[in-house]
């Protein structure tokens, strides 16, 4: 039986991310993967999503080359070499993951990995015998699927999940969407912009429900102008995939309807992987699908370690990556302070863009704030106008008595990558004076950040 001093059970975000800290630290490291390292994100979501959005985007531009005064003709595209490039992406990557596990000395257990009591992992692959390994610390990093409601079984061919959204050997010609969360949305816009028919069916009053309540209008808006049709404050009761395609029994406040499709894409959360890896055996406490865990991720049971998606905290890459991290610290003795999860950010890779981070206008009323609210329309904007790109807009909200940035959401094109900004600065604890004070590069998308915030100080200049 071989010892290490860390084992990480799971390559995604998370687990690699986990599994490089902990080697740079010192610790004799293994991980263990069922499949393809780097996980679902850099396998089937983060990455091949942004590429298949990528080949999407940069049809849309050559399909609008006449409002840039240029000619193309006859514009297509190849459903199968879209998809293929996606793959080709996540391949590297995920050739990028071994390297990084060569290069830090962590050693890889290829097979289905599950927790023992006394400190041990038994890991078994497609072929041989299951191999017994301990560790001083067993970290789980297992993450997470699409979740199955019982009015959506998945059946892989009509009615499916992400994983099989981003390979369909056919492009269909209707689809409905249903869930309007990040993995939704962003497939409603790609399939639509190859051409397919999009209809998103969402049970809350607005799509992307967990952002501010502008942006969501602002999305549905710029969604409906593009062809999708957006139901709102609407379930899908039943699937019927008897026929050729699928009919969905939608339920809205005006009654039922009969919905056909090619294809149903069931979008609505996640379930976590934590079904026959040992939690049981070794008396793992969990809490509505989620291992309980502390500030450092350690579970009730002493030299086990949950983060990721398997935890309570929001389930994005990024947030399981930092958790990791900070786990790894924490066992080897470093001063490290909780994660806050008030500053996460949430990107959605849409076009336009979303991006936010913080408090909503909502929330922070909610909590009794007296706010100061700042907006700053991409319309306004010079770079914004200049690249074809107006759609949307930065809004920021402070606390009106010391200055401090509750929350920053975006809509517009790029603004995945320029909400850090707000994260950093609310890391620390910038007020608004000091962001409208420091300058801003002219032109560019950035400028409506210190815009929105001298709009909130009543100090806006080009509105």
């Amino acid at each position: 039986m071989s010892k290490f001093d860390v084992i990480v059970l799971g390559s995604g975000p998370g687990g690699y991310v986990t599994a490089i800290r902990a080697s740079q630290l010192g610790f004799k490291t293994a991980i263990v993967e069922k499949e393809s390292l780097g996980g679902v994100c850099l396998n089937w979501g983060c990455i091949p999503t942004k590429a298949l959005l990528k080949s999407a985007q940069v049809f849309e531009y050559l399909k609008h080359a006449e409002d840039y005064g240029l000619k193309v003709n006859e514009v297509e595209h190849d459903f199968d070499a879209v998809v293929k490039r996606s793959r080709g992406v996540a391949d590297g990557m995920s050739k990028g993951v071994q390297f990084l596990m060569k290069k830090n000395k962590i050693e890889v257990l290829n097979g289905f990995g599950k927790v023992q009591p006394g400190k041990k992992v038994l890991v078994k692959g497609e072929h041989g015998d299951p191999a017994e390994y301990s560790a001083d610390h067993i970290i789980i990093a297992t993450g997470a699927r699409s979740r199955e409601l019982p009015s959506l079984p998945q059946d892989g061919k009509k009615v499916i999940g992400y994983r099989e959204a981003m390979t369909l050997e056919k492009q269909p010609k209707k689809m409905i969407v249903v869930g309007s969360g990040a993995i939704g949305i962003e497939f409603a816009y790609f399939y639509n912009s190859m051409g397919t028919e999009v209809t998103v069916v969402e049970y809350l009053p607005n799509i992307v429900p967990v952002e501010d309540e502008d942006v969501s209008k602002q999305l549905e808006r710029s969604f409906k102008k593009a062809g999708v049709k957006i139901m709102t404050s609407a379930e899908v009761t039943k699937v019927d995939t008897s026929g050729d395609g699928v009919k969905a029994t939608v339920k809205t406040s005006k009654g039922e309807e009969v919905l056909e499709a090619d294809i149903v894409l069931s979008a609505v959360g996640i379930k976590t992987n934590i079904e026959n890896i040992g939690l049981e055996d070794v008396g793992i406490a969990v809490d509505r699908d989620k291992i309980i865990v502390n500030d450092y991720y350690q579970t009730n049971i002493p030299g086990y370690y949950a983060i990721g998606d398997v935890t309570p905290g929001q389930a994005l890459a990024h947030v399981a990556s930092a958790e990791g991290i900070l786990c790894v610290e924490k066992i080897a003795g470093m001063h490290v302070e909780p994660l806050d999860y008030g500053n996460i950010p949430g990107c959605t890779y849409c076009m336009p863009e979303v991006a936010s981070v913080g408090l909503t206008e909502k929330q922070a009323r909610e909590k009794g704030y007296d706010i100061k609210v700042g907006k700053f329309p991409f319309s306004a904007s010079g770079k914004a106008k200049a690249s074809g790109n107006a759609d949307g807009f930065v809004k920021v909200i402070f606390d009106a008595k010391y200055g401090e940035w509750l929350g920053c959401h975006m809509i517009g094109a790029g603004v995945t990558d320029m909400i850090a900004e707000a994260v950093v600065a609310r890391k620390l604890e910038t007020t608004g004076h000091e962001v409208l004070k420091a300058v801003h590069p002219h032109p560019t998308m950035s400028e409506a950040v210190m815009e929105a915030v001298a709009d909130a100080y009543d100090e806006v200049i080009h509105l």
